[in-house]
């Protein structure tokens, strides 16, 4: 799994609306465009760009391609976040609110507070 196309992927718009949309079940491309006001080019750029990071599986049948979530790789991308997540931070680092995470004073406290 390649986190950095995966993260890549999610930080569209279109893309998440697609993946949102895949949520519901397998759909079409066709559907798919329709439904998100897609031309069948822009449609396909960003189900290339799903597809790479294996968000997505294509089935073919006959004429028609269908189009369905991986959710063993969303899976695996939350689990590796959650462990970067967990990992020791220095003493007095700072969350991305500014709030010190773990150890060190407080902004502004008094010794004894």
């Amino acid at each position: 799994m390649a986190v950095s196309e995966i993260l890549a992927a999610l930080a569209d718009e279109t893309r998440r609306a697609i993946l949102s949309k895949l949520k519901e079940g397998t759909i079409s491309s066709g559907d798919l465009a329709a439904a998100l006001h897609l031309s069948p080019q822009a449609l396909s750029y960003h189900l290339s760009r799903l597809k790479k990071a294996d968000l997505i599986y294509e089935t073919r049948y006959k004429n028609f391609i269908y189009y369905e979530l991986n959710l063993s790789v969303l899976d695996e991308a939350i689990l590796w976040l959650s462990e970067l997540r967990r990992e020791e931070r220095p003493e007095g680092s700072r969350g991305a609110d500014g709030d010190v995470l773990a150890g060190g004073p407080r902004p502004g406290a008094v010794e004894g507070e």
